[in-house]
C-alpha cells in the first residue's frame, strides 16, 4: 500500500485502541456497558463522512454502512464485519499504544517503571516481525488489536476502494459490533438488514489465517452450598463449601485444560471462583470443536455433581449450563466457494493462506447459524487479552489488501 494509506491504517487503528469499550459478563443489557457507545457512535460518523450509503446505528449500537458495487452486472453483496468492545480479562480503560519503528527482533520494555517487558523468550514469535512497525501496549492495559485492528482494516479497505474506483468491485457491507467477547456479538445482530449473501470477520490472529471451524462452547455456573456452624463445635455439622469445590475441581480431567491442549482438543476452563464456607459459585467455559464430545463434557459436570450430592445426602451443588455458540463449519461446508474466494485472494497477494480451526469464538459462528454464512480472516494482533498484545502495521496493511483483493474478484469474477 502507498504511504498515505499505511499512515491512516496506523492512525485509524491507534484512534480506535484508546477508546475505552470494555464490555462486561453476565449483563442482560447489549452493549454490556456504556462506554462502548462512544466507539460505535464515531465509527457511524466515519462511514458518513466517507459516503457510504444506508449507514445506520440501532438501539444496540450496532453499524452497518454500505457501498454500492460499481459495475453494471448483478453481483453478490459481501460484507465485513469486527466487533468493537475489548475483553474484560485485562483492562482496556486508558489504553495508550507505542510504536516501535523497524523492531529489531529484541526484548521490548513496556514499561520501565514496573519492569514490564515483552520478551522474545517467552514470545519467541516475535523475531518474526523484525523490520517491522511494532505496535504494544505500556504493559498496563491490553492494546485491543482484538480487534480494533479488523476495525481499522475494514474502514481504511472500504476508503481505499472509494479512493480507486477503477477497481471492480461488488456491493460491500461493513458491520460492528458490540460485546463480541462476552460472547453476544452477534445475538441482536439484523441478518436481514444487513443483507449480505455471506460475510467475513475480521477477527483472526496470524498472517494467512482462514477459519472456518470454530470450538462449539458453553458457559457454567457451579452453585455450591455449604453450612456454617462455630468451628470449635463443627464435627459432623459444618460443611465447608470451598472443600466442596475443591473436590468438585478434581474430579474434572486433569490434562484438559487449556494450557495442555491444541488443535482440536478440547477443555474445560475456570474463569472465576468466589466464595466462603456458606457458598461458593465457579464460573466455567466448556470448549470441544466435536459435537459429541461437546455434550459430553456439558454431561460430565452435571455427574460430578450428582455424585457428589449422592455421597453428601443431600443436593448442594447445582450445575447451570448455557450454550453459547455452537461450530460453524456445517453450515459452509457445502459453501465452499466463500472460503475459496478469500484464499484466492490471499495468494495472489502472495500471503499463505493458514486454513485451521478457531480455537475460540467469533461472532461469524453465531451469524452462520442465523443464515449468514461468514467465516474469518485474520486481523494481525498477537497475544489478545494481555499487557503482552500487539500487532504490527505489516500485518494490518496485509489484512486490508485481502478485503480489498476480495473485492476485487468478487467484482470481476462472478
Amino acid at each position: 500500500m502507498e504511504r498515505i494509506w499505511s499512515e491512516k491504517l496506523l492512525n485509524r487503528f491507534t484512534k480506535y485502541a484508546k477508546v475505552y469499550t470494555e464490555s462486561k459478563p453476565g449483563v442482560d443489557e447489549i452493549p454490556s456497558t456504556p462506554q462502548q457507545w462512544d466507539l460505535a457512535k464515531m465509527l457511524k460518523e466515519e462511514l458518513e463522512e466517507m459516503g457510504l450509503e444506508n449507514v445506520s446505528i440501532d438501539q444496540h449500537a450496532y453499524v452497518m454502512g454500505y457501498l454500492p458495487s460499481n459495475q453494471d452486472k448483478e453481483l453478490p453483496t459481501i460484507g465485513f464485519i469486527s466487533h468493537f468492545d475489548t475483553s474484560p480479562d485485562f483492562s482496556g480503560k486508558d489504553v495508550q499504544p507505542q510504536i516501535w519503528e523497524d523492531y529489531n527482533g529484541e526484548d521490548v520494555v513496556l514499561n520501565s517503571e514496573e519492569n514490564i517487558v515483552l520478551e522474545v523468550k517467552e514470545f519467541p514469535e516475535l523475531e518474526n516481525f523484525r523490520g517491522q512497525t511494532l505496535i504494544t501496549t505500556n504493559g498496563k492495559t491490553l492494546l485491543g488489536a482484538d480487534d480494533k485492528a479488523g476495525l481499522a482494516e475494514i474502514v481504511t479497505a472500504v476508503e481505499y476502494l472509494i479512493n480507486h474506483p477503477e477497481i471492480p468491485r461488488p456491493r460491500i457491507a461493513v458491520g460492528f459490533t458490540p460485546d463480541e467477547e462476552v460472547g453476544k456479538g452477534a445475538h441482536l445482530f439484523d441478518v436481514e438488514k444487513f443483507d449480505a449473501d455471506w460475510a467475513y470477520t475480521m477477527d483472526g490472529s496470524s498472517v494467512g489465517e482462514l477459519e472456518y471451524e470454530n470450538f462449539n462452547a458453553a458457559g457454567a455456573t457451579i452453585k455450591i452450598q455449604g453450612k456454617v456452624v462455630h468451628p470449635g463445635y463443627a464435627k459432623g455439622k459444618m460443611v465447608n463449601a470451598i472443600h466442596l469445590s475443591r473436590q468438585f475441581l478434581n474430579l474434572l480431567p486433569e490434562n484438559e485444560v487449556p494450557e495442555a491442549t491444541e488443535g482440536r482438543e478440547g477443555f474445560f476452563h475456570v474463569t472465576n471462583i468466589q466464595g466462603d464456607v456458606d457458598h461458593v459459585e465457579i464460573e466455567m467455559i466448556i470448549r470441544d470443536h466435536d459435537e459429541e464430545k461437546f455434550e459430553k463434557r456439558k454431561n460430565q459436570l452435571k455427574d460430578i455433581a450428582d455424585k457428589l450430592n449422592q455421597s453428601l445426602g443431600r443436593d448442594r451443588i447445582s450445575v447451570i449450563i448455557e450454550n453459547q455458540y455452537f461450530n460453524m463449519r456445517k453450515h459452509l461446508e457445502d459453501k465452499m466457494h466463500i472460503i475459496d474466494l478469500a484464499e484466492e485472494a490471499m495468494n495472489n497477494l502472495d500471503i499463505k493462506p493458514l486454513i485451521k480451526p478457531i480455537r475460540g469464538g467469533t461472532d461469524g459462528a453465531q451469524l452462520s447459524y442465523k443464515g449468514l454464512p461468514c467465516p474469518n480472516i485474520f486481523a494481525g494482533g498477537q497475544n489478545f487479552h494481555s499487557r503482552y498484545e500487539y500487532v504490527t502495521l505489516e500485518a494490518m496493511e496485509s489484512a486490508t489488501k485481502v478485503i480489498i483483493e476480495i473485492a476485487k474478484l468478487a467484482g470481476s469474477k462472478f
